[in-house]
C-alpha cells in the first residue's frame, strides 16, 4: 500500500543523504524507522533468541549433533549435485 507523507525539505535531505549512507532507498530507510518504532525485530535476532531459549530448554542437543550444522557452501553444493545428476543421468560436459 503506498502511503504519502509530506515532511521539511531539511527533513528530507537529512533522510535522502542517510538513506544514501546505508545504501537504501528512502521507503526502505522510512519501512525500517517505522519497523522498528513499532517494536518489530530482527528476524536474526528472533532466531538467536529462540536458539538460546531452546538451548536452555533442552540441554545437551548441540553436543548430541556433534558440528553437523555447518556453513552452507552455495558453490559446492551446486557443483556436487550436478556432477551428480549428470553422472545420474549419463550426461556429460561440463558448466
Amino acid at each position: 500500500m503506498a502511503v504519502s507523507v509530506r515532511m521539511d525539505p531539511l527533513l528530507e535531505r537529512e533522510l535522502d543523504a542517510a538513506a544514501k549512507r546505508r545504501g537504501i532507498t528512502k521507503s526502505q530507510f522510512i519501512v525500517e524507522a517505522v519497523e522498528k518504532a513499532l517494536g518489530r525485530r530482527n528476524p536474526y535476532e528472533l532466531m538467536q533468541q529462540f536458539q538460546a531459549e531452546e538451548a536452555v530448554r533442552y540441554p545437551g542437543v548441540s553436543e548430541a549433533f556433534g558440528d553437523y550444522e555447518r556453513d552452507y557452501a552455495i558453490d559446492g553444493s551446486r557443483k556436487q549435485l550436478v556432477a551428480r545428476l549428470r553422472k545420474k543421468h549419463g550426461v556429460g560436459g561440463t558448466r
